[in-house]
């Protein structure tokens, strides 16, 4: 027959590195399933889909979040999730800037000076590259001014 007897050191050793791949690949498997990074992105897509300035508010049960011009990403010990927004492009917002403090509710008349400025500092934000941020919450706010029309997510 095709039976490798018992006794050859070769079965052996090919068992012992079999068991060490199987339990190699066991420990690496996530132990819980990424965050839910669609139900962040549908906030997201309601406020952008609205006709009228809207503000929205979703909480994160992630360690840290990325938003993207087109997309969403959310970090949780090891395990990402992402999201893909339907009516994109968003404009992410970093702490610290004017548009921050539109997204916070300053009229954007009161924070820049022009539409035109407005329109240029949404422009560079949707084009920087994204970052992982810590964050508890996500805010959404669609903000309209004589024809600059964006929608500013942090």
């Amino acid at each position: 027959m095709f039976d490798a007897p018992v006794e050859t050191w070769y079965l052996w050793v090919g068992l012992a590195v079999a068991s060490a791949a199987a339990v190699g690949l066991a420990a690496t498997l996530p132990r819980a399933p990424p965050p839910d990074a669609a139900s962040a992105a549908e906030t997201v897509d309601s406020v952008a889909a609205s006709d009228r300035p809207t503000t929205g508010v979703h909480p994160l049960s992630a360690d840290a979040v990325r938003v993207g011009a087109y997309r969403i990403w959310l970090r949780d010990d090891g395990a990402t999730g992402h999201a893909t927004f339907a009516f994109g492009p968003v404009t992410p917002v970093r702490r610290d800037t004017a548009l921050w403090d539109v997204l916070r509710g300053t009229p954007p008349e009161r924070a820049f000076g022009t539409p035109a400025a407005f329109g240029r500092a949404a422009a560079d934000a949707r084009d920087r590259t994204p970052a992982w941020r810590s964050r508890d919450r996500l805010t959404v706010r669609r903000v309209a001014w004589e024809g600059v029309d964006v929608t500013l997510v942090g």
